[in-house]
């Protein structure tokens, strides 16, 4: 089903959790039974499914937002909003709550509500793209709405029209196919089609996994030195980041920052010293963190690399799993990461 909401804010996307997240194992039948209902339209049966899984784990956070989800799409704005709300209260480290919230405040027109949830949900995580795009939406009708004020006050002035036009423009139907609406049916697909798999996963506890395979090499047979030397750059690189995900789940604050290149530029404009107090405070706090990877791929160019995986995070209560990408930089006979990015 299509967000209702298309013609006020058609490229605001609802990003559910269970598009992102590869379920724990612990609940994956009944957030797989509850994705299956939602996705078929069945609507009244996944609600009272995920009522019941909730009065046994009233604090599941994957649950509860299937639960907004299935709120949002039975056209209960208000429960939603309200699913939404608690769930920044309970896990304020989760930006996809922040985010949907934005979704229902803008289909209500609430834009100064939306552009406050999506501040948040940038704060708790900088690299998370979608809501950056999101965010955009939201100034452009806050824009729109100052544009309007504009000519109301003052009718000739003739500088505005054209930049209302371009807004209206950007907003039109016409514009659909060149940003197309997120749907929840094709949400719920995704989660199935991300749930686990019998495939050999790569973990941070574990860096002696099975590798992964390299990519062929686009030299020609007749120069194997050089593809030998791709080869052991690309198993360094993976290496490096197996590194980097051991240290965070053994909390070891150090080895965690020693990952990063001093070209790193933290996201959000943080200063360098800024960006590393609040990994201090994220990572020391917990009481214990695990963090696996899987589907690790690597790609190499030259002295740089890009990882691509699969993240799972828990800490505590909070599991979260999500797509993640690495930019590495080899220095002297180290790989370092220079920018990271996470979400859609």
């Amino acid at each position: 089903m299509k967000f209702d909401h298309s013609v006020i804010f058609t490229s605001i996307r609802l990003l559910a959790l269970i598009a992102a997240c590869v379920l724990m194992p612990v609940h994956a039948d009944e957030s797989a039974d509850v994705s299956q209902l939602l996705r078929t339209g069945k609507l009244v049966e996944a609600l009272t499914k995920a009522d019941a899984f909730l009065a046994g784990k009233p604090n599941d956070p994957q649950m509860r937002f299937l639960k907004g989800v299935i709120q949002r799409s039975s056209g209960k704005q208000a429960e939603a909003i309200a699913t939404f709300t608690k769930l920044t209260e309970d896990y304020p480290e989760l930006p996809e709550p922040y985010n949907n919230l934005a979704v229902l405040y803008a289909g209500q027109g609430q834009f100064d509500k939306a552009r406050a949830a999506l501040e948040m949900a940038i704060r708790t995580n900088p690299s998370y793209s979608t809501a950056h795009e999101n965010l955009g939406d939201v100034y452009a009708r806050l824009a729109s709405q100052a544009y309007n004020k504009a000519l109301q006050l003052d009718g000739a002035n003739a500088a505005v029209p054209p930049k209302l036009a371009l807004i209206r423009e950007l907003f039109s139907p016409g514009n659909k196919g060149q940003r197309p609406s997120v749907t929840v049916a094709a949400a719920a697909s995704a989660a199935a089609a991300a749930a686990p798999k019998p495939v050999a996963s790569t973990t941070a506890a574990a860096p002696a996994a099975q590798p992964v395979a390299a990519t062929p090499p686009s030299a020609p047979a007749a120069k194997p030195a050089a593809a030998s030397a791709d080869s052991a750059a690309e198993q360094a690189a993976q290496e490096a980041v197996l590194a980097w995900a051991k240290a965070w789940s053994a909390k070891d604050l150090a080895s965690y920052l020693g990952a990063y290149s001093k070209e790193f530029t933290p996201p959000g404009k943080q200063s360098r010293a800024a960006w590393e107090e609040d990994r201090r405070k994220r990572i020391v706090g917990k009481s214990s963190i695990s963090v696996k990877l899987d589907n690790l791929d690597v790609s190499i160019s030259g002295n740089k690399a890009v990882a691509k995986f699969r993240q799972h995070y828990h800490a505590g209560a909070l599991s979260v799993s999500s797509r993640k990408t690495l930019h590495l930089l080899k220095t002297g006979d180290r790989w370092q990461i220079t920018k990271e990015s996470s979400g859609s």
